[in-house]
């Protein structure tokens, strides 16, 4: 047993706790630019055909499901963007690891809203592309194929963030794990 520990010695507390820290910050700075690049593409896209001599318009704000996708993608943006300041100041010598719980509730939640939006953006995009024929709802990505391909350039976007917004719920799980409640 001896020797085991011999050739893998323990990780120092120190180079553990920095490599945490800059994990927290390369994932939050990543679930930010996938939140606001989902987001941006799902405000900018919009697309006018005309059928017939009647134009029709498809934009995300005609649909409620895409309207609470791209506010969902906006606030855990802005609130990524709060927490990754909140954790730059974790850096300093001296703070309670107690903050790594409400890190875990802030991670937790975010990731909370962004799987409710990207929910509502796939069922939505399901209808869009294929129709539902028991309601009477025709497909519309046939006619409006760049907006359908931008709504899904979108969706998957989200669901990175939603990727990494998972990993640090998991990070900041296992680091307030350690954290006494009683004294």
């Amino acid at each position: 047993m001896d020797g085991f520990e011999a050739k893998f010695p323990q990780n120092p507390a120190l180079k553990t706790r920095k490599i945490v820290l800059g994990g927290q910050i390369c994932l939050r700075i990543l679930a930010i630019a996938t939140a606001l690049a989902a987001t941006w593409v799902m405000l900018t896209s919009k697309q006018s055909k005309e059928i017939i001599g009647i134009t029709f318009y498809a934009r995300y704000s005609y649909s409620s499901n895409m309207k609470f996708f791209a506010f969902a993608n906006a606030v855990a943006c802005a609130f990524s963007v709060l927490s990754l300041l909140f954790v730059l100041f974790l850096c300093r010598p001296g703070l309670s690891s107690a903050n790594y719980f409400y890190l875990f509730l802030h991670d937790l939640f975010m990731m909370s809203l962004v799987l409710a939006g990207c929910a509502a953006a796939t069922a939505e995009g399901y209808i869009g592309r294929y129709g539902n024929g028991h309601a009477g709802w025709s497909p519309i990505c046939d006619h409006f194929g760049k907006f359908c391909n931008k709504m899904t350039s979108s969706v998957i976007l989200s669901y990175l963030c939603l990727c990494f917004l998972l990993m640090l719920t998991i990070l900041s799980a296992s680091k307030s794990r350690q954290v006494q409640v009683f004294n």
